[in-house]
């Protein structure tokens, strides 16, 4: 199986919250690092969950780019401010939309992800989801 096939099943168990099949992808040491902060796989899954949860964040694959152990992908990101989420603690959620372009940069050892960057701008999903739902 090729790199970017493994993400593509990243990206499909993420948008089905399938933590399992997201979980199973992952070395058992891998290191995953975001907006919010890094660690292993227990770091990310609860802030994956309120992703999921809480914003229903959505991934879009707009361009996947492989080269021996690494794979880089651009994203529509899209989702709905929907419940409660840690980067906007103490927000009561508004139901507005967002809609950015995210990032994600893929290494890998034995098949699996050893490592793994996001990025994608926090500050303009804030401004999205915090826009009166009226708009």
């Amino acid at each position: 199986m090729s790199h970017s096939h493994v993400v593509r099943l990243y990206v499909e168990a993420m948008n089905q919250g399938d933590w399992a099949a997201l979980r199973s992808l992952f070395a058992p040491d891998a290191q995953i690092r975001g907006v919010l902060g890094w660690g292993g796989i227990e770091f990310a899954m609860p802030v994956w969950r309120e992703l999921h949860d809480g914003l229903s964040m959505m991934l879009e694959v707009e361009d996947i780019v492989e080269s021996a152990e690494t794979v880089v992908v651009r994203y529509i990101e899209r989702g709905r401010f929907v419940g409660p989420f840690r980067g906007l603690t103490g927000l009561e959620p508004t139901g507005s939309a967002y809609e950015v372009t995210a990032i994600e940069w893929f290494e890998f050892e034995g098949g699996k992800i050893a490592r793994r960057w996001g990025a994608r701008d926090f500050d303009r999903i804030r401004t999205q989801v915090m826009q009166d739902a009226s708009d």
